[in-house]
């Protein structure tokens, strides 16, 4: 008997992957961020991190989070490509991210944009996960209300 499967074709879940990873940072969900990486490397500006409790403490210890419990952004992640390999259970996707940002001091702006290049594997009951997140941003803004430093 074999593995029960997803129901969503796989680029569509792949795509909502994608989607609530964005959800959950704006959200300020750091160990929501963690548990649906909780398989996968990250990589950003510094060293590659692996598994979801790191994930989760360098969200926590980067980023900064108003009294709403938020970041105050908005990561719009657009130019969504996916290409899934359904034999090996395996897809890669590339998109682009924009972040905004508004304070009541802050008019909406953004402040950084760049890109998202991910792999992702079919687990046990046939779900899809993150296997490896690599972020890239080539323009930054003023994100001195967004990062720690």
């Amino acid at each position: 008997m074999s593995a029960p499967v997803d129901p969503v074709p796989s680029h569509r879940a792949i795509e909502n992957l994608i989607a609530r990873y964005a959800e959950l940072v704006d959200d300020g969900d750091f160990a929501g961020v963690g548990a649906l990486l909780a398989d996968a490397v990250f990589v950003g500006s510094g060293a590659p991190l692996s598994g979801g409790a790191a994930i989760e403490a360098m969200l926590r210890e980067t980023i900064v989070v108003y009294a709403d419990g938020t970041p105050r952004t908005q990561h719009v992640t657009s130019n969504v490509a996916v290409e899934v390999d359904e034999r090996a259970g395996t897809a890669a996707a590339r998109s682009y991210v924009t972040v905004l940002q508004a304070l009541p001091e802050l008019p909406l702006q953004t402040i950084a944009a760049g890109r998202y290049h991910d792999r992702f594997a079919r687990g046990d009951g046939g779900r899809w996960r993150f296997v490896e997140r690599r972020v890239r941003i080539t323009l930054v803004g003023d994100v001195s209300r967004h990062l720690r430093r």
